[in-house]
């Protein structure tokens, strides 16, 4: 039998029936009623001892050992009005020496990651405000290592703010709108490479290496938004979609002493990729990766500045494909680096030499490490977490810079995260259970606990007023021999002697994984919310998902949707074979990937689902972007029947049951065009279904009453579908 069979997590909140409450959609997505509290703003200063928190504008320190407040480091109310500051901090970032301090004020959000700010420099011991740019908004301020200067980018072109003489110098000027970037990533590299900021400032502070986008030829996606005007608004930004042309991406160096730019020589780049860029210890060598566009070679380039010559660091080939991160860890003695592989078949860490010379690996074994937190050279010790206990938990771990004498550091089972001081003498661990909300502990560097910064008792004692159902793991063999795992939530006074609908959540994209032993946010209320009305609640991770190594996770390339599917479908049959279970009463709900998953199963699997709900689901993955696309299934000229095959909206005419489509018409993501599109196959076979749209919301579909607008919507249609309904 499998270890993880039967795992059941029992968190009863209260056994008071009388006295208990239910969940309702006004408590979660109104009143917000189902948030523990958090530690935000917790920021270590460079004494390993202290921290910092941004409370009512004001940055103020603690000591980590008692908690006990040390002073306000710097209240923004005493300097509003000067400079253009209103007084509000959205952020905040402390230069090497925490002299000065760059304050970050009226965000404004553009895609999931970026945004344009107003900022200030204050000297903390002259009391001397610098305003930045003051002519408009810009984005990614970054002092330089020296704190001499602040380097951004405003228009798509970079400057530096030179703090001594209050001056701003150009670094480029060819920055146009929807044409040339500087110093920021274009819109396909900010979503699936997940960073902004491409420019980066030498150690030594005298040069700025950056990237630069050409996205001339990139075509275009124009939204529409809704302001009550006579005429919408049109916003027309640059999306590549599969095989279509990407931006041209380059890294330059420029000398701020000789004001000059130098362009790194990376070879031949057509059809690649600049998807990470690290400096070494030396100052005038930057580590760049390049990539090719099927994502499955990688070339850590070793770039000297002063001649923009590079030389191979490291190579990696996949028959699969390459998952970029920022493991890359450059040691002190300027002699050795650390790095994260698959290589193995696992996820693993290794140490190499610069040469390129793999030293050892530091980690071994079948199981993935998920997390690298990184190197405490003074002591010789390296922290990182894993997935080596089981793929439904994580555990933070210690161990020698050789890989030997390894320790654990979570004591508790479920989930567990970690952050470090800059001096690794003190750690916070996140941890948390499903049904348990997170606490948040300091310990030291021995691994004693030092005090809990908190642990939601409050929040706990106020869930025992509800009847909220246990999790129960499980795994079940598909007939194809492989072992998936899931959970249950069952509803309150469960009889086995009854029957009961079934709501099947997932998510089911690369990598990820919904099957897990941790908090669950809002959702998690949702689904108690279903069960207390008598529902079954399941999800299940399928193949292609994460934490169980490579080939399990990569197993769907070239084929997305079709064994996450199979499984699924699988799934669905298994609990429909319980006793308990209504088989002709089973849905599925999913958003983006998830929905693109739930448009799948009902289709394919319509003699199995009565219901589907697809929030912002994709349905053909040539309306998706180059990066995140190409990366699973290349294009649609390589692999025709990977797209086919495996796309909702070419099947349409199977429809049986009920479905329901969601979509943001503001989506940047997920474009609403993969929903239009799909409502237009289903016009044409002659298929009734059920199409909630939302005006000016992105991929997340939030802001005023958007979300409980969309959760009502979607409770009423499993009510009259599934709970009242089912396949005939």
């Amino acid at each position: 039998m499998n270890k993880w069979h039967f795992i059941v997590v029992l968190f009863c909140f209260g056994i008071n029936v009388q006295a208990q409450k239910k969940v309702t959609l006004e408590a979660i997505w109104q009143n917000y009623e189902f948030y523990p509290k958090s530690v935000p703003g917790f920021n270590f200063l460079n004494d390993g001892r202290h921290y910092t928190r941004l409370e009512d504008n004001v940055v103020k320190k603690y000591d980590i050992t008692t908690g006990a407040f040390v002073s306000d480091l710097f209240d923004a109310n005493t300097i509003k009005g000067q400079l253009g500051f209103d007084g509000n901090m959205d952020g905040y970032e402390f230069n090497h020496d925490e002299t000065m301090i760059l304050i970050e004020s009226e965000s404004e959000s553009i895609y999931r990651r970026s945004y344009l700010a107003k900022y200030h420099i204050y000297d903390l011991k002259t009391k001397k405000l610098h305003a930045l740019y003051e002519e408009g908004k810009v984005m990614n301020a970054t002092f330089s290592p020296d704190a001499s200067k602040v380097a951004y980018v405003y228009e798509n072109n970079i400057y530096y703010y030179n703090l001594s003489d209050q001056t701003t110098l150009p670094v480029t000027d060819d920055g146009a709108f929807n044409t040339i970037i500087n110093g920021i990533t274009d819109w396909v590299y900010e979503e699936e490479f997940g960073f902004v900021k491409a420019l980066y400032w030498s150690p030594d502070s005298r040069k700025i290496v950056y990237l630069r986008f050409d996205e001339s030829e990139v075509p275009e996606f124009t939204m529409t938004r809704y302001h009550n005007e006579i005429y919408p608004e049109y916003q027309t930004f640059k999306y590549p979609k599969v095989g279509a042309k990407n931006a041209d991406v380059s890294a330059h160096i420029y000398d701020l002493t000789s004001e000059t730019r130098l362009d790194i020589d990376m070879g031949d780049m057509t059809e690649m990729y600049i998807p990470r860029v690290k400096w070494t210890q030396n100052p005038n060598i930057v580590c760049v990766f390049k990539m090719n566009r099927h994502q499955n070679h990688l070339q850590l380039l070793n770039a000297d500045v002063r001649t923009g010559k590079t030389s191979l660091l490291l190579e990696e080939k996949n028959k699969y494909y390459i998952d970029i991160h920022d493991n890359l860890t450059f040691l002190n003695d300027d002699k050795h680096f650390i790095w994260t592989s698959e290589k193995d078949g696992y996820n693993h860490i290794y140490k190499y030499d610069m040469n390129g010379k793999e030293i050892r690996a530091l980690t071994k074994g079948n199981f993935d490490v998920t997390g690298f937190y990184g190197v405490d050279e003074n002591n010789d010790r390296i922290f990182y977490q894993t997935a080596e206990e089981s793929p439904l938990q994580r555990h933070i771990y210690v161990m020698k810079g050789n890989g030997k004498k390894k320790q654990k550091l979570s004591k508790q089972s479920g989930w567990n995260e970690a952050s470090f001081s800059s001096t690794y003498d003190y750690y916070t661990l996140r941890h948390s259970r499903t049904g348990v909300p997170t606490t948040y502990t300091v310990y030291d560097r021995k691994g004693k606990e030092v005090r809990i910064l908190e642990d939601n008792q409050a929040f706990i004692t106020k869930l025992k007023e509800y009847k909220l159902s246990p999790t129960e793991f499980f795994t079940f063999e598909t007939s194809e021999g492989v072992q998936l795992n899931g959970y249950m939530i069952n509803p309150p006074h469960f009889d086995a002697n009854k029957t009961y609908p079934v709501f099947m959540t997932q998510y089911s994209g690369p990598g990820s994984q919904q099957v897990v032993d941790r908090w669950g946010g809002s959702n998690y209320f949702w689904y108690q919310m279903l069960a207390q009305q008598g529902y079954i609640v399941a999800c299940i991770d399928p193949r292609g998902t994460g934490a169980r190594g490579e080939e399990f996770k990569k197993m769907t390339y070239l084929q997305l949707g079709k064994y996450e599917t199979t499984d699924q479908i699988e799934a669905a049959k298994y609990l429909g074979s319980l006793s308990y279970v209504d088989a002709h009463r089973i849905g599925i709900f999913g958003w983006s990937y998830g929905g693109y998953m739930s448009s799948l199963c009902i289709l394919k699997g319509n003699d199995v689902f009565a219901a589907a709900i697809a929030v912002a689901p994709v349905t053909n993955w040539k309306w998706y972007d180059t990066i995140y696309t190409e990366r699973y299934m290349r294009t649609e000229e390589e692999n025709p029947h990977g797209y086919a095959d495996n796309s909702p909206v070419y099947f349409a005419k199977r429809l049986k049951g009920k479905y329901l489509l969601v979509h943001g018409l503001a989506d940047d993501n997920v474009h609403v065009q993969n929903t239009m599109e799909m409502a237009n196959a289903l016009i044409n076979a002659n298929k009734q279904f059920d199409t909630y749209l939302y005006p000016n919301r992105n991929h997340g579909i939030y802001g005023g009453n958007a979300r409980i607008h969309l959760y009502t919507k979607m409770s009423d249609f499993l009510h009259a579908n599934l709970m009242h309904g089912g396949l005939d």
